[in-house]
């Protein structure tokens, strides 16, 4: 067969596949976990055509809704979940989570360091804190990692009384430190919880679902969110959150998400259920590609000499792949080759901008079906030393094959 690649290139890609050979027969097995315990709870759930009809108006009596809110929370581990497309994003979901359980005193102390970008002005340590945990007179305060592990003595003196919440980030983000397994914060919320019992222990899941084959409601966290339009859609979902966790917590979270006395009961689904059930369907063997192209992702970035987090021959526990440049120019060259080799806008050459709720200029190639969906192939990262890309998702293998080699090629062979 004919390469579609130049002779030097191939050489790499075919060093590349073998050194992913071994991960992705894990990743195919992981999927095979998955996507049967998906298929066992659509069947016990009996999911049938009518749950796929909208409701318009208030939303009120929406099996569809309702039953898919049940999978969601069978699937998860959870008492009960809220999965819904008035949610706007993972980060919408994580307020909600926030806004819903803490009260004015209370204390969140999250233990894996600084969160994610966009959750700065949320609880208050960027921007006018307008609207914050910090206007509600809700305190924030973190324990960083120490050698990139949660630091156990440190979330042992932090934890007082007015600690109501603890925060979980499993995901690396744009952080230069390593995702969490699902191993590590079973130990961590064992840990916690043996300090103080009461104490709600919040898991931001965004970009893990499906990656491993349990999810943190699985060894005891109390509440997690997520993004349809990351792992759980599917590629197929074209918005939405979800939230699953203790019943009482959910409850409260939906008062915040509509208003006290109506909660869950009420959002029309209008046409969104379909592609959420198919979605969610999906989302096991899609986040397995997505997962398999990470570790190619990797294994070729290795050969032509960049530094990656995790490592190809490294256990995954989420979708994000890091990319270490030498130069702001490489990063800029590897993203835009991204972009043109994306299914969307493929004519179209990002350049480093500013995006609302980050402190740095992005580059994001982003050519994607879904505005903004994760679970397909983007490539993105603020413009900030170190140079570091976060290459995510992929709906299939081979599109990640293609268009990452593409980009290396591009930027270091050509």
């Amino acid at each position: 067969m004919q390469s579609l690649f130049k002779n030097k290139t191939q050489a790499y890609v075919t060093v590349a596949e073998t050194k992913a050979s071994l991960q992705h027969k894990r990743i195919e097995e992981i999927a095979l976990i998955n996507q049967n315990r998906v298929m066992e709870s659509f069947s016990a759930h009996q999911v049938a055509d009518f749950h796929f009809t909208p409701s318009t108006g208030y939303g009120y009596d929406d099996a569809g809704r309702d039953t898919l809110e049940k999978i969601y929370a069978d699937v998860f581990g959870a008492e009960a979940g809220l999965v819904r497309s008035q949610i706007v994003s993972g980060t919408h979901a994580i307020a909600i989570a926030l806004f819903g359980v803490l009260r004015p005193g209370d204390e969140l102390l999250y233990i894996t360091g600084t969160p994610y970008d966009t959750l700065e002005e949320i609880v208050g340590i960027r921007g006018n804190s307008s609207g914050s945990l910090k206007d509600f007179n809700i305190e924030y305060q973190k324990v960083d990692l120490k050698n990139n592990a949660m630091d156990k003595d440190a979330i042992k003196a932090a934890v007082s009384s007015k600690t109501k919440m603890i925060g979980i980030q499993r995901s690396k983000g744009y952080g230069d430190r390593p995702s969490l397994c699902i191993e590590e914060i079973e130990d961590v919320i064992a840990f916690v919880k043996s300090i103080k019992p009461d104490v709600v222990v919040f898991v931001d899941n965004c970009y893990g679902e499906f990656v491993e084959t349990r999810e943190p409601c699985h060894v005891g966290a109390d509440l997690i969110a997520g993004s349809l339009i990351k792992n759980p859609g599917g590629g197929i979902a074209k918005t939405g959150g979800y939230l699953v966790g203790r019943a009482d917590l959910v409850e409260l979270a939906s008062y915040r998400l509509a208003a006290p006395g109506i909660g869950a009961e009420g959002g029309a689904s209008l046409h969104t259920l379909l592609d959420m059930y198919q979605g969610f369907f999906l989302a096991p063997h899609v986040v397995a590609q997505s997962v398999k192209g990470a570790i190619y992702t990797a294994a070729l970035l290795e050969e032509v000499g960049m530094k990656t987090e995790p490592a190809s021959n490294e256990i995954r526990t989420d979708l994000i792949q890091a990319v270490h440049f030498k130069t702001a120019d490489q990063m800029v060259s590897f993203c835009q080759a991204i972009q043109h080799a994306s299914p969307v806008n493929a004519h179209v050459t990002p350049t480093p901008s500013y995006m609302p709720g980050y402190a740095d200029d992005v580059i994001m190639a982003a050519g994607t079906f879904v505005q903004g969906a994760s679970i397909e192939l983007t490539a993105d990262g603020p413009l900030r030393p170190p140079y570091a890309a976060y290459v995510q998702g992929g709906l299939t293998y081979e599109h990640v094959k293609l268009a990452v080699t593409k980009a290396v090629e591009k930027t270091f062979i050509d």
